[in-house]
């Protein structure tokens, strides 16, 4: 089994500027760097401006193992920035400012390619608020091999999605990630009903497997009680892990690529539950999304999540 596969993470890369000052993010960025730190050949597909933070983006990706060849440069559009605030919990708020050269995907020969060769993708609902990335993303998504691992990572920014973007790419997506506060908003935008009780979550990830045939594997996070797997037929719930959280930005996007290695590599639910759940602490534990990580935390977390299976 060949170990390092072609990851795609497309939409947003931007500025996240917090009150320590700024710091690279994006989710879609956050994913595919995350995704090349596990071992994979991970490209990101995305748009900067031709201006001084687009420079800076490409200087801080270059040491990093992830593919930025690909990235289109903005003639017009400025690199994306987003005004972070973080409350004494660590928890972020965001003001996303537009328009921003990821606004301006380009749908090319060169991303059809490689959208055909992808052993899984990542797309999120934010890069869908213009028309032109909309249309380019989910052409993507719909090039791609039908064995692709396509994962709609929703993560709702408000006022940046509609009802129809999230059918739209639910219909194209393999995999849906979602965190428990988005879940009641998902459903209410496709009109399905709302489940009650202690099982609400479970039942509400089962109605969306019912919805969309294409759908395998629902998993939604809880933040500090861990995550929720729900597959037809199957689910497992994962407790959590102690972390001293300096921020959550990023560890939802380690998450689901953490999740996305190992569901590549057919794991099974604990282990897919248990790797983005320690990944996803790592990064919480850490400031800003995009951590220095060195090679013996890799290896002693990689280790740790392979006693799972």
């Amino acid at each position: 089994m060949k170990e390092s596969r072609l990851i795609l993470g497309l939409g947003e890369l931007l500025w996240d500027l917090l009150p320590s000052g700024p710091r690279l993010g994006g989710a879609p960025a956050n994913f595919a760097v995350m995704a090349g730190r596990l071992g994979n050949h991970s490209v990101l597909l995305s748009r900067i401006g031709r201006d001084d933070l687009g420079r800076r983006a490409v200087e801080e990706l270059d040491p990093l193992p992830i593919d930025t060849s690909h990235l289109q440069i903005d003639p017009v559009h400025e690199t994306g920035r987003v005004t972070v605030a973080l409350d004494p919990a660590g928890q972020a708020t965001y003001t996303i400012h537009q328009p921003a050269a990821w606004d301006a995907l380009e749908l090319t020969d060169d991303w059809v390619q490689l959208a055909e060769r992808a052993d899984a993708l990542c797309f999120g609902s934010l890069a869908q608020r213009s028309v032109e990335s909309r249309q380019t993303l989910q052409t993507l998504a719909a090039q791609s091999a039908s064995a692709c691992v396509r994962v709609f990572d929703v993560n709702l920014r408000t006022p940046f999605y509609s009802g129809e973007i999230l059918q739209e790419s639910l219909e194209l997506a393999t995999v849906a990630k979602m965190n428990d506060a988005e879940v009641p908003e998902v459903l209410s935008l496709l009109g399905l009903p709302q489940p009650e009780g202690p099982h609400a979550l479970r039942i509400a990830a089962e109605r969306l497997l019912a919805e969309f045939p294409t759908l395998s594997l629902i998993a939604i996070t809880r933040g500090a009680h861990g995550s929720l797997l729900v597959q037809r037929g199957a689910w497992h719930q994962h407790p959590g892990l102690p972390t001293q959280v300096a921020d959550t930005i990023g560890s939802g996007d380690a998450f689901t690529a953490a999740l996305t290695h190992y569901l590549l590599r057919g794991a099974p639910l604990p282990v897919l539950n248990e790797a983005g759940n320690r990944w996803g602490s790592y990064l919480a534990s850490q400031q800003g999304a995009m951590p220095p990580i060195s090679a013996d935390t890799i290896a002693q977390l990689q280790a740790t999540i392979q006693h799972q299976s």
